[in-house]
């Protein structure tokens, strides 16, 4: 087995490096490195959107431990990324967002709060936001890639955890370096074709594992918790709908407000493109996220955990895929994986990067230098992924809270003003800068008093406060999003109107042909 999943992965690592070379020869601009100069089609948006949206920790961490907390109802969470998180995150944002940016010759969204609402210290602020707060996500990633290889390889020692984490990241590191956005956009087409076979592979065989789909819901629905009724975890809503509907939304809502996100709207050819991305993009969604918590829902017939203990929610999919799954479809899970990973890395990094570049250093520089600035971008590439590699050493750290409390900072601060933005020109400068102190503000303060295990009794009151659960970071997440999208019209009612003259300016993009 282990012969098999080494010569799959040399191949994968092979073609992708030969994606960067080749696209490292088309890269000669700013606009090239960070956008692909503006001109990428719909399917390569649509995976590259994807791609980044789902990683080792939806498949490894999210599936795992929604998976076991609410059986088949955690498949609702891979319907609202698709529904919420893609077609209409599509359909609101991606054309509004192409053209305002095009218009304003915005490369990231920082850069985009510079443009919308006249202010240099927002576009600092969130420069700031964007390359501290992907730092976890990043981390989360490879937390969950280096599970899944142990799993797969047979490496159990600490050295060997810390290996895999170090190869991923210079792998990643150098087709980005080389390529820019062109190179991990073609990647992400690549590694999304391996993601949906992938996927569809090891539903069917985690479920004809049990004897087929009547046989494994019926074993299922036998299942009976102290928290939950016998029969809840194969039911349509599960045992805790509530706070089932908390994790819908942090990971379906928070990609309004994600640079790495948002970023691929900046990137589309034309308006067709928008369009014909939706599809693609919802149906991708659908198969991939879907497919990956219908998998986790399962994996209480797979996993056996003593009464009375925690299970490590980390460890149950890697477990349960290693009783599944045959030898040769080890291999490309362990391909499939790393597929759903690099994609996000490449674009965690390659907007970490960009925004630190664009908005905080170039503004800096004495001359405009493009080929200083992609020289920078690239030094700050490998910056940004040896921070995040020395988070990811701890082990200990989970997969949901990192991504939980990444999302959470950043759709909080952004999702608001970068919404509203888009279609109101009443939005304030103040109202912005409210938006970031509270979604920062909220996300520290749970960090710190409840994250961090320092206040267990503080964290077990809270918990039980109200039927949704907000010492969880999910949750929290969540409601800072929503917070962000309220807060922002009510704030502007109330504080300086922005200049009409440079709104308008700004909004006339909607009026002007652009393609």
């Amino acid at each position: 087995m282990i012969g098999v999943t080494i010569a799959m992965l040399v191949i994968y690592v092979i073609v992708m490096l030969g994606i960067g070379f080749y696209t490292s020869r088309k890269t000669r601009s700013v606009s090239d490195f960070v956008l692909g100069g503006r001109g990428v089609g719909s399917w390569l948006t649509a995976f590259a959107y994807g791609t980044s949206y789902f990683s080792a920790v939806v498949f490894i961490g999210y599936a795992g431990q929604f998976g076991w907390n609410y059986g088949l109802s955690a498949t609702w969470i891979g319907i609202g990324n698709a529904i919420l998180g893609s077609a209409v995150a599509w359909m609101v944002l991606g054309k509004r967002t192409r053209m305002m940016t095009k218009h304003t010759n915005s490369k990231t969204m920082p850069e985009f709060f510079e443009k919308r609402f006249n202010s240099k210290g927002l576009k600092v602020a969130a420069a700031l936001i964007v390359f501290i707060f992907l730092i976890p996500y990043t981390a989360s990633v490879y937390n969950g890639l280096s599970r899944l290889f142990a799993m797969a390889l047979g490496f159990e020692s600490e050295s060997a955890y810390r290996f895999i984490i170090v190869a991923m990241a210079v792998i990643t590191a150098v087709y980005v370096i080389m390529g820019g956005y062109t190179a991990t956009a073609l990647n992400d087409f690549v590694q999304g074709i391996v993601m949906l076979i992938g996927i569809v592979a090891v539903v069917v065989c985690v479920i004809n594992g049990q004897g087929g789909w009547s046989e494994a819901v019926s074993k299922l629905s036998e299942i009976e918790t102290e928290n939950a009724a016998k029969g809840s975890f194969s039911s349509l809503l599960g045992p805790d709908p509530i706070n089932l509907l908390g994790v819908v939304i942090l990971t379906s809502l928070g990609t309004w407000g994600l640079p790495q996100m948002v970023h691929k709207f900046y990137a589309i050819k034309d308006n067709d493109a928008v369009k014909k991305g939706t599809i693609i993009s919802t149906v991708f969604a659908l198969i991939v996220a879907g497919g990956s918590y219908l998998m986790g829902g399962f994996n209480r017939l797979y996993n056996t955990v003593p009464e009375g203990e925690k299970p490590v929610y980390d460890d149950l999919v890697p477990e349960m895929l290693e009783a599944a799954l045959p030898d040769i479809l080890i291999g490309l899970v362990v391909v499939l994986v790393l597929s759903a990973s690099m994609s996000t890395l490449s674009s965690l990094v390659l907007t970490s990067s960009s925004t630190l570049t664009i908005d905080f250093v170039k503004p800096r520089m004495k001359k405009n230098d493009e080929k200083k600035e992609i020289l920078i971008m690239r030094a700050l590439i490998a910056v940004f992924l040896v921070i995040s590699v020395i988070i990811a050493f701890n082990k200990n750290a989970s997969i949901s809270t990192l991504m939980s409390y990444s999302w959470g900072a950043l759709a909080g601060a952004f999702l608001g003003p970068y919404m509203w933005g888009l279609f109101s020109k009443k939005v304030t400068k103040a109202a912005v800068w409210t938006s970031f102190v509270l979604g920062i503000g909220l996300t520290l303060a749970h960090m710190f008093l409840i994250g961090f295990g320092l206040f267990p009794e503080l964290a077990s009151d809270i918990a039980g406060l109200c039927p949704l659960n907000l010492a969880s970071p999910i949750n929290i997440g969540a409601i800072v999003m929503i917070l962000s999208i309220v807060v922002v019209p009510v704030v502007s009612i109330f504080t300086k109107k922005p200049d009409e003259t440079f709104v308008d300016e700004v909004f006339k993009c909607y009026t002007t042909e652009l393609d």
